[in-house]
């Protein structure tokens, strides 16, 4: 299995994962024009990808979904942006729901956002999982046992809070980033994976890092203190932080 994380953040999302030639897409908040040069660096084209699994409805995760075939579209909601007719209902996904494309198996798991009924994923192919959990205020403890010890864990460590603080956002967006329908913070992710992995877990992936109210370097570093404070030692897991603006590749090569 391979994932690409082609772009993560406020400015658009949108992640590829390959199995055996077999292509998904999870989220699809930027251009065409990226996926498709995303995938021809696997020999793919558009018309390779079997399904597109968005998390929710807020147009960085899927104001381009209009540009996939609806029948390759699965979501938890039927009024999909500019897609003429909506979802088809048999692809309305429920919490903890599985869907089966190519080789894959994907679980639908009910996350807190202020987007309704907004689901993290985890795809198995039989051979390795992987979970792509952003957008949430916090991780319900009843995804927990799809979560544990995947081989690739993509999670949200979208802000620091002190650089949120200081940051001259008005009160009420600050308050809507913190809450329990908003994103998890660098500690908040380092918590969780601290909990999640497992002696599967070869990769971890941080997901949505807000550019004004964060760094990859503090990230990464918040993620080992975290690690020492709760586990005493660093696993061995290679850790990628995502970005807006180029590819972020990992998985089996």
């Amino acid at each position: 299995m391979l994932y690409d994380v082609i772009s993560s953040g406020s400015k658009g999302n949108a992640t590829l994962v390959i199995s055996d030639g077999h292509a998904i897409l999870l989220d699809f908040g930027i251009s065409k024009k990226r996926i498709v040069s995303a995938l021809n660096g696997y020999g793919l084209g558009f018309d390779d990808v079997e399904a597109v699994f968005l998390t929710h409805g807020h147009d960085d995760h899927a104001s381009c979904a209009d540009k996939a075939p609806v029948e390759k579209l699965y979501a938890s909601f039927l009024k999909v942006p500019k897609v003429e007719g909506g979802l088809l209902p048999t692809h309305l996904l429920r919490p903890f729901s599985k869907t089966r494309v190519g080789p894959f198996v994907v679980t639908a798991l009910p996350l807190s956002h202020d987007f309704k009924d907004t689901m993290g994923f985890v795809v198995d192919d039989g051979q390795k999982r992987l979970c792509y959990v952003t957008d949430t205020g916090f991780v319900p403890e009843k995804d927990f046992p799809y979560l544990e010890n995947c081989d690739y864990i993509l999670l949200e460590s979208n802000h620091d809070p002190q650089m949120l603080f200081e940051s001259g956002r008005p009160d009420y967006l600050i308050k809507r980033i913190i809450s329990d329908k908003g994103h998890l913070s660098n500690v908040d992710c380092a918590c969780y994976l601290s909990v999640l992995m497992g002696e599967r877990t070869k990769e971890c992936c941080l997901l949505h890092l807000s550019e004004e109210c964060n760094d990859p370097v503090l990230a990464k570093s918040t993620y080992e203190k975290v690690m020492m404070e709760r586990l005493s030692y660093l696993p061995d897991v290679l850790v990628r932080v995502s970005s807006s603006k180029e590819e972020t590749r990992g998985g089996d090569r």
